[in-house]
């Protein structure tokens, strides 16, 4: 069984993978793909965090949020598409640094394994069924933010399925294990 940070740093370098194809490639329909993959790929992963680890150490990433907030409505035209990415994976870059190398360590010291297996499980699951873009007007302090998102995800779901997402299962999660693709996955819109 993985343990939560496992399952953390799994997604972290899938997130990773996500920003290097937009930030390798010089076609826009590419970058908007993987544009559009990061963004589901982030959203969901900092809801999953804000509902499973930060009750365990308390931590916000608001920045990121912010940032993340901005990214998301651009084009992958916009000529500030790719250095908006490149300043968003700055903070996250930081945010994931710190993440495994000192907050996940010291969670972990914490926890039994059978209590880490337990919160890999639901970050997991949690990521199933929480937005796939980050809402603005949801708040910015949980648990009210948390419930708006959830209230948020069917309609982004409905919306992912007229976005660009990178064509194949594969190419959405270019190493690792098989993360779900998002519904819109082989959709052909914007």
């Amino acid at each position: 069984m993985a343990t939560i940070t496992q399952a953390i740093t799994d997604d972290h370098r899938h997130i990773q993978d996500c920003y290097n194809e937009v930030v390798n490639s010089t076609d826009p329909d590419h970058q908007q793909r993987w544009g559009n993959q990061f963004t589901w790929e982030l959203a969901r992963h900092s809801v999953g965090e804000e509902l499973i680890l930060y009750p365990a150490f308390e931590w916000h990433m608001g920045i990121v949020k912010r940032l993340l907030k901005e990214f998301q409505s651009m084009s992958s035209t916009d000529p500030d598409y790719v250095p908006k990415i490149k300043e968003l994976w700055c903070k996250l870059e930081d945010h994931i640094k710190d993440e495994e190398g000192h907050d996940l360590p010291a969670l972990e010291e914490k926890l039994t394994p059978e209590h880490s297996e337990s919160m890999a499980r639901s970050f997991r699951r949690t990521k199933h069924f929480v937005p796939s873009r980050s809402h603005p007007l949801a708040g910015e302090h949980p648990p009210f933010e948390s419930v708006m998102g959830l209230l948020t995800a069917p309609i982004d779901r409905l919306t992912d399925l007229f976005r660009k997402f990178p064509d194949k299962p594969e190419e959405a999660k270019p190493s690792g294990p098989r993360i779900d693709i998002p519904p819109g996955g082989n959709a052909v819109h914007d």
